[in-house]
């Protein structure tokens, strides 16, 4: 069971120096982020979409999941909310995402959904989703080093936290 939280954000950005307008709007740039405090245990998830001067904040919560579920979530919740075919950046500290979606997954496909030791590959309900998504868009996919003072992988972290603070009640996470 997911929960979004709160709401949705959104603020306008200052456009960077040197940077045209018309270079923003050509694509939309996701920065996304899980987190689980026990793994099981609850989790969150965060994500910043940002087109051109234009920016959204979403985040969302399960009582009990994973830290690779919610990097899955974080991702699939910010594509459900692009509402037409777009170039798309994506930004994740997570390697599970981005080596699952751009190498992985066309071996688990074509081994019916069976990982390389032959066992049921995990969390294969949300890859199915992420595929389906993913293939409405060009998507470029980045992996960022987690923890490094990414300002966006630091904001998505704080709402992936947050979400968990919100629905537990600060229960000491």
């Amino acid at each position: 069971m997911i929960r979004q939280s709160g709401g949705i954000k959104t603020t306008k950005v200052e456009q960077k120096e040197g940077q045209s307008e018309v270079d923003n709007d050509k694509f939309v740039e996701i920065f996304t982020d899980g987190s689980c405090f026990g793994n099981p245990g609850p989790g969150g998830y965060g994500a910043l979409l940002r087109h051109g001067a234009n920016e959204k904040e979403i985040s969302g919560f399960c009582p009990s999941t994973t830290n690779n579920r919610m990097e899955l979530m974080a991702v699939i919740e910010a594509l459900k909310l692009l509402k037409s075919h777009s170039r798309v950046h994506v930004f994740t500290d997570s390697n599970y995402v981005c080596k699952g979606i751009t190498t992985w997954i066309y071996s688990w496909r074509k081994r019916n959904w069976l990982n390389s030791q032959n066992k049921p590959v995990l969390n294969r309900d949300l890859w199915e989703k992420l595929l389906t998504l993913a293939e409405r868009h060009h998507i470029t996919w980045h992996w960022i080093k987690g923890h490094s003072s990414h300002p966006e992988n630091e904001r998505c972290d704080l709402l992936a936290k947050g979400a968990i603070k919100e629905h537990t009640g600060n229960k000491g996470y």
